[in-house]
């Protein structure tokens, strides 16, 4: 029955401790991103967004910047006036769309 009990009290301790950890993460991360921005390997995010405007119409939802194979990729998922959400993949270097995925298309275009 202890044993049971020093379970059911370590395992929440050791949830507690889970949030630090993954925000330091998340830190680390955007520490980096900022770096990246510094040190002119990214476009900032207002360049990105203004260049998707002039490509695609529709409401930002969420943006993130990801490092995927050596190169930077801002992900954009967009909500259109038709309510189809379309997900873009844009070089975070030259703001170029490397893939749209998104309702109604047919075809996932990957540049």
């Amino acid at each position: 029955m202890s044993r049971i009990l020093s379970v059911l009290i370590a395992v929440p301790l050791a949830l507690l401790a889970l949030p630090p950890a993954a925000l330091a993460d998340g830190e680390r991360d955007h520490d980096r991103a900022r770096a990246a921005l510094r040190a002119g390997e990214v476009l900032p995010l207002s360049t990105i967004l203004e260049r998707v405007a002039q490509q695609q119409s529709g409401q930002v939802l969420e943006v993130e910047l990801e490092r995927d194979h050596g190169r930077w990729i801002y992900e954009l998922k967009l909500l259109q006036g038709s309510g189809a959400l379309v997900k873009l993949e844009v070089d975070a270097r030259d703001g170029r769309v490397l893939r749209r995925k998104g309702d109604g298309d047919a075809a996932n275009r990957r540049r």
